[in-house]
C-alpha cells in the first residue's frame, strides 16, 4: 500500500513539475501617444519619449540620470564646478580624480583620438574656446592666436591613471572638450536606465542624437529622418527604418560662424586650428552604441566623402549616409535596401564615391 502511495505521489510530482504549460510572456501594450519630457541641457533641447503603457514614471529616473551626467560634463558653469572644470583648472599642475562616468568617457575619447590619428581629439578645448562657435561671442581668431594655441592640443599629452582614476593634462593651458562624445555617451546611459525598468518602446533625442528603442506603436521599425545639412533641424533628405539603433548626424547646418562671406563650421581641425573644409555637408552614422556614432560622425567627417566612406565600410556594425556640398547622397552597403530618398533635389548615388 505504501509503495502504491509513493508511486502515486511521484507521478503527481512529475505531472506538476514536468508537464505544466510554460508561463506566457505578457506582451507590453504600446501607446501611440507617448509619455514624454523635454529639458534644456548642454546647450540643446533633450526629449525622452516612452511608449509603454504604465511606464510614465520611468521618465523621472531617466531625466535625473540625464541631469547628473550633463552637469558632470558642462564647463564654466558658475553654479556647478564639474569634473571637467577641475581637470582643466589643474592642467600642468596635478592629476585630478574624476567620477567613474567621466573617466570612462575620457578613456573612450582617447581611444577615438588614437583611431583617427589625432583628427578627433578631446584636448581641442583651447581652440574651441578661442573660436567659441555657437555662442554669442563667437569670432574668427587671428593667425597669431591660432599659432599660440595649437601647441596646447594633443591627446598624447593627457595622462590617464586607471588605478587611481585620475586625469592629468601635462601642459598649462590645456583643456578638455567632450562635446564630440558626451551626448552619445549620455544617450547610452539613458538607454541602460530604460532597460533597467523594462521599457520596450522609446525614443531618446539629445539635440539630434537619436536612439530608437524597440518597435514603434504600429509594431514596425521606427522611421528615422536623415537631416538635410543645408536647412534647420527637422528638414530631411531621406529616411531609414531602424530598431535598437543610434543615429547621429554631424553637419554644417547647426553651428557655424560667417565672416566676410566665408562660413566656418564648428568641427575644427586639431592640426590647423581652422574648421574642416571638405566636400561633406553632413554625415549620419548608424550604430548600436550612440557613443560610437557620436565620435565617428566627427571622425568620418574628417576624411571627406571618399576617406570617410572607405573607413565606414571597414568598421563592423557601422553604417553611414554622406551628403555632399554638391547635393549627392552616398550610403554604405548595409543601408542600400534601407535608405529612401525623399528630397528629389538631392541625388542618390548608386556606387561608392570615386567609382
Amino acid at each position: 500500500m505504501k509503495k502504491n502511495i509513493m508511486i502515486l505521489l511521484l507521478s503527481m510530482a512529475l505531472i506538476l513539475t514536468g508537464c505544466q504549460p510554460k508561463a506566457q510572456t505578457v506582451k507590453p501594450v504600446i501607446n501611440s501617444d507617448p509619455a514624454s519630457q523635454t529639458v534644456y541641457l548642454m546647450g540643446t533641447i533633450n526629449t525622452i519619449r516612452i511608449y509603454d503603457k504604465g511606464k510614465a514614471d520611468v521618465l523621472k529616473p531617466v531625466i535625473q540620470r540625464l541631469r547628473d551626467l550633463a552637469g558632470a560634463v558642462t564647463v564654466e558653469d558658475k553654479s556647478n564646478r564639474s569634473d571637467i572644470d577641475r581637470v582643466n583648472a589643474n592642467a600642468g599642475i596635478r592629476p585630478v580624480k574624476v567620477s567613474k562616468d567621466i573617466y570612462h568617457m575620457i578613456q573612450l575619447g582617447k581611444g577615438y583620438a588614437k583611431m583617427s590619428d589625432g583628427y578627433f581629439d578631446i584636448t581641442i578645448g583651447p581652440m574651441t574656446k578661442l573660436w567659441h562657435i555657437g555662442f554669442p561671442d563667437a569670432r574668427k581668431p587671428s593667425q597669431k592666436e591660432i599659432n599660440q594655441t595649437l601647441p596646447l592640443i594633443g591627446y598624447k599629452k593627457m595622462i590617464l591613471n586607471d588605478q587611481k582614476q585620475t586625469v592629468f593634462l601635462k601642459q598649462k593651458g590645456m583643456r578638455l572638450d567632450l562635446g564630440g562624445i558626451a551626448k552619445g555617451f549620455i544617450t547610452d546611459e539613458l538607454v541602460k536606465v530604460l532597460d533597467r525598468y523594462h521599457v520596450h518602446s522609446a525614443i531618446v533625442d539629445l539635440g539630434g542624437n537619436i536612439y530608437v528603442k524597440g518597435m514603434s506603436p504600429t509594431d514596425q521599425e521606427w522611421g528615422v529622418g536623415i537631416q538635410n545639412p543645408f536647412l534647420p533641424r527637422g528638414d530631411i533628405v531621406g529616411k531609414i527604418n531602424e530598431t535598437n539603433k543610434s543615429i547621429v548626424t554631424a553637419g554644417i547646418y547647426e553651428r557655424y560662424l560667417k565672416v566676410d562671406g566665408k562660413v566656418y563650421q564648428h568641427i575644427l581641425n586639431p592640426f590647423t586650428g581652422y574648421s574642416l573644409d571638405n566636400d561633406i555637408a553632413g554625415v549620419s552614422v548608424i550604430t548600436k552604441k550612440s557613443v560610437d556614432g557620436d565620435a565617428l560622425s566627427n571622425v568620418l567627417f574628417v576624411g571627406g566623402v571618399k576617406g570617410g566612406f572607405r573607413l565606414a565600410e571597414k568598421l563592423k556594425g557601422v553604417d553611414a549616409i554622406f551628403v555632399t556640398k554638391g547635393r549627392k547622397v552616398y550610403v554604405t552597403s548595409g543601408l542600400k535596401k534601407n535608405f529612401e530618398l525623399t528630397d528629389k533635389s538631392f541625388h542618390l548615388m548608386p556606387n561608392a564615391p570615386g567609382k
